[in-house]
Parts: structure tokens; C-alpha cells; sequence
């Protein structure tokens, strides 16, 4: 049994190699290079030394990890037959993913794997683009990027941009978070006499260009930019903190949980009236809306010492999780229905067996049609419920019955009573009745502009006109509705 000696060849030539490395590459009877495209490689054939490079299994391949797969898997197995050096270029440490691998696996198969020392491109690139990277900076993999890694707050470096199609990936991933005339600076063979190259382009020209080799890195300096800035979910946290501090505003600093109560409804319920209206720019307001509750109510209590904002978004990734075992773990569901039933049977768990009642859970202070649709759901999940759609239709009948024979003290109640069975019969039908009413007053709104739009054509207000009169319009405003849905 060998082992694995990973050395770094560093950015640029011969000259930048240490001592030991030197030595190392110049002894080495099984020198392996994960590639033959550096400029150390023509010092090793001038001095004679022999080597192999894995540049043909980036060939085989279509994507980056089964290439190192196949590297890793190839040097743990000639360790096992004599020691094997294995070269990469800048520094083993930084941004090589086969050097992960193997310093993972190579323990747990028994062969032992030392990461000897090289400079790394990084000293380069900083000086090229005039950077002290003490005022923070982020590397990041150009063959992987996500717009999520992405902060516009530090510096940053995207290695590993070989050619134009990952410059083109890299393009688009920033141009989520960036305007696209974004100034970003790509480098190139930092710190190699001769073939280093520095060049500044807009971030939409990026790809335009033959202007990528292995030893190109993309640079993006620190933001300052409102329209980038403001994209961020953290400035979105440090604006409402400043708004709770001393020198911030009075309003929002005066708010506690209990005055934000109605806030968060009303704004949950402008966001379901643009939902209605098919208003894509007004949900994207509305949520924001209620984005600003959830976050006041989050400052409020970070204040407090009772929890933070990063406790609210913990809370909630570990709960989808522990809630989608079928998506994050081994189990496996049938449809919909499977889903829902499951993700009941957990909530039950996380209760745990101590809960007083099945009905427990349900806030108080929901809209009274969603409070009733939610509490008829629990009942009917232990087999509480009507058989059918006609059974529901009969207690209709009969609550309307008693509604007009009620006296007038019992009237409030009864027709309470006929609410909650049509609650039953949108719940068997699949309609959410809160949804259901509500679109029954936006309807009844646009008709009732529709009778105020006749009379002020004809200079008079609506009361001025007969019944006959006002129904004649409601009924025109109804087929001008149904026109309408046909052309559409």
C-alpha cells in the first residue's frame, strides 16, 4: 500500500514553485498532473520529468463531478499499488473538489493522502485587481454557481470559468442579482509573465468573447447599488431594525405584537384580492406587505431576547422538512390526499398525545367562514361528516326552515347554523368558502359600479331610479360579464 502526495503547481511558472514541491515533482516515479494545460508543464518537459494528465477524462465526460470522480477513483486505486504524487495547479487547498474527495475517502479506504503546500492563485488575482482581501471577500465555483451564494456585499471571485459556455452560466446566475451592465473584471493567468491579462467588461458582454482559459477568474467588486442592495433579505432585516432604533421612526418603534394583531390580516387579505384580480405587480407589493409584519414582529422580539428572525426561518426549514419526508427522507406517498393525510399525522406527533381536544390548534380569531371550514376538516378527518353531498343539501333545507320560523331572538343563531352547513357543502365541492364570498362581493361591487356608471350617464344618483330600473343594468353588467369569459 502507497500513498497520495498532492502537490500545488501555483498560478503561474516554474518560478513560483517551493523548494519542496520542486523536489517532489523532479523524484516523483508516479507523477500524475490533473491537468496538462498549466505553465509549469513545458519546465517539466524540458527537464525531462515524466508525468501523465487526466485531461482525457475531462474529454469522456459532459459535467465537472463525474470528472473528479473518475480522477479520485483512479489515484486511490494506483495508491494501492506504490506512492503516487499528484499535482494541481494553484494550491491543493483551494477550490479543487478531487482533493476533497480524496483526503475524504482516502481515510476511510486506507490510504494515506498528505497535501503538501503551493501558492495559490488567489495572491494573484488580488493583486491584479488591486484588492486587500481583509475587507472580506467570497470564492466561488464558476462550474456550479447559485444565485443564493452570491453576496453583493464583499468581493468576489468565481474560479473555474474555462470557457465561454460556463462565462455564459456564470452570466445569467449574476444577472439575477445584478443590473446587466454590471462592470466585472475577468483575470487571466494572474501573476504568469507574459500571458496575464486583466480585462473590465459590462456583465451582459461577458460571454462574448474568446477571452476564458483554465486560469481564468471572474471578479465582482462590492455593491453599493440600491437596486442590488435592496434584492438582499438582510438589508431588508437591517432596515427594519433601523426603523425600530432610537433615531428611527417613532410609529414603528411605538408597535408591539398586540398593535400589529390587525396589520397582518388586513395585509394576508389585500395580497388574496390581488391573487383575484390575476395582478401579478400588486401580489408582488401585497407580499411584501406582509413580508413587513412578519419581520417588525420578528424585530420586536429579537428585542427582547425572545427569539430572531434567524429563528423564524430555522423554524420553518425544519419543519418542511420534517414535514416532507417523502421529499427529504426515505418514505414514500400515493398523491395528494397521501401528502395531506401524512403531513396531519405529523403535525399530531409534534403536538405530542397531551392535546385536550382534536380541535385544539384552531386560532380563535380566524375569518369566521375559514375558522368553520377548518374545524368541520378536523371532525371529518375521524369520521365526523355527512356521507354525501345530499345529506349536506337536506340540513341546508332544513336550517333554512328553521331560520324563518325562528323567533327574532333565535334568528342570529339559526342563521349561524345555516352558514356552517354551506361551509359543509363548498368543503365537499372543494371551494374555499372564504374565497367563495369573497369573490360573490367583487363581483357584486363591479355590478353595483356598473348601475352607478347608467345613472350618472343620465346625471342622476342610483336612488332616483326604480327597481326595475336598477335590475334592468344589473342584468347587463352580468351578460357584459359573461361576453367577456367567452372571448377570453
Amino acid at each position: 500500500m502507497g500513498k497520495i502526495t498532492v502537490v500545488g503547481l501555483g498560478p503561474g511558472d516554474e518560478d513560483g514553485l517551493s523548494l519542496g514541491v520542486f523536489r517532489l515533482l523532479t523524484q516523483a516515479e508516479d507523477l500524475w498532473l490533473r491537468t496538462g494545460r498549466h505553465p509549469v508543464v513545458s519546465w517539466l518537459e524540458e527537464e525531462g520529468i515524466s508525468y501523465r494528465t487526466f485531461d482525457s477524462v475531462y474529454e469522456k465526460h459532459t459535467d465537472f463531478p463525474s470528472v473528479y470522480r473518475e480522477i479520485a477513483d483512479e489515484l486511490l486505486v494506483r495508491a494501492r499499488e506504490g506512492n503516487v504524487v499528484y499535482a494541481v495547479p494553484g494550491h491543493p487547498m483551494v477550490a479543487e473538489k478531487t482533493v476533497e474527495i480524496l483526503r475524504l475517502e482516502g481515510s476511510e479506504q486506507g490510504v494515506p493522502v498528505e497535501v503538501k503546500g503551493g501558492a495559490s492563485f488567489l495572491d494573484a488575482v488580488f493583486t491584479c485587481v488591486g484588492v486587500d482581501p481583509v475587507d472580506g471577500f467570497l470564492l466561488l465555483d464558476g462550474t456550479a454557481l447559485e444565485a443564493g451564494e452570491v453576496n453583493p456585499r464583499v468581493h468576489q471571485l468565481i474560479t473555474q470559468v474555462y470557457d465561454r459556455m460556463i462565462a455564459s452560466e456564470v452570466k445569467l446566475t449574476l444577472m439575477e442579482v445584478y443590473p446587466d451592465d454590471t462592470p466585472v473584471t475577468v483575470v487571466t493567468a494572474a501573476g504568469v509573465p507574459g500571458q496575464e491579462r486583466v480585462e473590465q467588461v459590462p456583465l451582459y458582454l461577458l460571454d462574448r468573447k474568446e477571452r476564458f482559459g483554465n486560469l481564468s477568474t471572474v471578479y465582482i467588486p462590492p455593491s453599493s447599488n440600491p437596486d442590488v442592495l435592496h434584492r438582499q433579505f438582510s438589508t431588508l432585516v437591517e432596515i427594519i431594525a433601523h426603523l425600530r432604533a432610537p433615531e428611527g421612526c417613532p410609529w414603528d418603534r411605538k408597535q408591539t405584537h398586540e398593535s400589529l394583531r390587525p396589520y397582518l390580516l388586513e395585509e394576508s387579505y389585500e395580497f388574496l384580492e390581488a391573487v383575484a384580480e390575476g395582478d401579478p405587480e400588486g401580489m408582488a407589493d401585497e407580499l411584501g406587505d406582509v413580508l413587513l409584519q412578519v419581520l417588525l414582529h420578528a424585530q420586536i422580539a429579537s428585542e427582547t431576547g425572545e427569539f430572531a428572525i434567524g429563528d423564524v426561518v430555522k423554524n420553518l426549514a425544519d419543519k418542511l422538512i420534517r414535514r416532507h419526508p417523502h421529499v427529504f427522507g426515505e418514505e414514500s406517498v400515493e398523491d395528494e390526499t397521501d401528502v395531506k393525510r401524512k403531513w396531519e399525522e405529523i403535525k399530531a406527533r409534534e403536538r405530542g398525545e397531551e392535546e385536550k381536544s382534536l380541535l385544539e390548534g384552531i386560532p380563535g380569531e380566524f375569518p369566521a367562514l375559514a375558522r368553520a371550514l377548518k374545524l368541520q376538516r378536523k371532525a371529518a378527518g375521524v369520521g365526523f361528516d355527512w356521507d354525501s353531498t345530499e345529506g349536506v343539501r337536506d340540513k341546508i333545507e332544513e336550517e333554512l326552515a328553521e331560520v324563518f320560523t325562528a323567533s327574532p331572538a333565535e334568528r342570529e343563531e339559526e342563521v349561524g347554523d345555516l352558514f356552517f352547513t354551506i361551509v359543509a357543502l363548498a368543503r365537499f365541492f372543494q371551494v374555499d368558502p372564504e374565497q367563495a364570498l369573497l369573490g360573490a362581493c367583487r363581483k357584486f361591487v363591479r355590478r353595483f359600479h356598473h348601475l352607478e356608471a347608467e345613472a350618472r350617464r343620465r346625471g342622476r344618483p342610483v336612488k332616483d331610479f326604480p327597481l326595475t330600473q336598477l335590475d334592468a343594468w344589473w342584468e347587463q353588467a352580468k351578460e357584459a360579464e359573461r361576453r367577456g369569459q367567452r372571448n377570453l
